[in-house]
């Protein structure tokens, strides 16, 4: 059994689209217009299935609906990252996971988000196991293979799964993996991060050997020190698991409301043929896509304008959910 990686083949992706009812109705006509451009672009290389509050006047914001199905369900926000399922290998079939939420620790409220994926259940044509243990998208990386990764501030966080050791976590999900030993990163931290430091907005697995991370060069900044102590740890990581490694660039700060926003190029998305990046505006971007199209030769690289997103404390990777090739959905 091994959780399958986000650069195996897959057979969609699925978003949440924003509601007035979500934290986005600040800004929704902004954030509703970025995540059009994000389902549009998906729909380009594979079926986006979108999950919405209301079918008809979702529909109204696409001109073409080609490769981009909707079912109708009220969520409390819009982080399908953590709030779907994961897909499995188990043998010679696909499981779909489906952990608890409770909105990183109890930060928000996440009532409808936890009970999504049974209310869609009937839609997959997998089974679906659900397992009382928090585990969310974002805070679990996989190279499809032998190696699991994550932070001990995430996975560990005693606002996670508070009635288990440490040494129980770890067992817990090395059995639901069995073919992969879980790694733990202790250093990574984004300013603005809600998510106590979730593996994808600071380092990815984008093949079986290797690892791209976020790397500050700036002295000035105060991730400095901190993704400085994560890449020495990567190093040794690199070394004693045969793993090339391939830094990102860090974003020059960005502010909205005077709060610095979590912007990372590592919230990146894989497609089909392709890799969607998260740009933001800034010099950085220009870098981060030259770094990506000479990463993956046989893959499309696409650059797509993630801005409103980090408003949210969250990016392109965190509001998507990739389902593996061999699971379909029925409306």
């Amino acid at each position: 059994m091994r959780l399958i990686a986000e650069f195996e083949e897959q057979g969609f992706t699925q978003i949440v689209f924003p509601h007035k009812e979500t934290d986005w109705k600040i800004y929704l006509d902004e954030a509703q217009e970025s995540f059009k451009n994000i389902i549009n672009t998906i729909a380009t290389f594979q079926p986006c299935l979108v999950i919405t509050d209301d079918i008809n006047e979702t529909k109204k914001f696409f001109e073409n609906i080609k490769n981009i199905f909707f079912i109708e369900y009220c969520c409390d926000d819009t982080w399908a990252r953590d709030t779907s399922v994961l897909c499995r290998k188990n043998e010679g079939s696909i499981d779909l996971l489906d952990f608890r939420f409770t909105a990183w620790g109890g930060k928000y409220n996440a009532s409808k988000d936890d009970k999504m994926n049974q209310s869609l259940k009937k839609h997959y044509d997998k089974d679906m196991l659900s397992i009382d243990f928090i585990l969310e998208g974002g805070g679990i990386e996989s190279n499809g293979k032998n190696l699991l990764i994550s932070t001990k501030n995430c996975m560990l966080n005693q606002n996670r799964n508070s009635t288990l050791k440490e040494s129980e976590i770890t067992k817990e999900i090395e059995s639901l993996f069995l073919k992969q030993k879980l790694l733990y990163l202790e250093h990574g931290y984004l300013s603005g991060d809600d998510t106590d430091s979730h593996i994808d907005t600071l380092v990815r697995f984008i093949s079986e050997d290797t690892l791209m991370y976020v790397k500050c060069n700036d002295v000035a900044d105060e991730h400095y020190a901190e993704l400085s102590a994560m890449e020495a740890e990567l190093f040794i990581i690199a070394k004693e698991y045969h793993l090339r490694l391939i830094p990102l660039p860090m974003t020059e700060a960005i502010y909205y409301e005077d709060e610095r926003l979590p912007a990372t190029y590592a919230n990146f998305l894989f497609v089909n043929g392709g890799v969607i990046v998260p740009t933001y505006g800034v010099k950085e971007d220009k870098e981060a896509l030259e770094i990506f199209r000479k990463s993956f030769k046989d893959r499309k690289i696409i650059g797509v304008d993630s801005s409103v997103l980090i408003r949210q404390h969250g990016s392109l990777h965190c509001i998507s959910m990739n389902f593996a090739k061999g699971v379909s959905f029925d409306l």
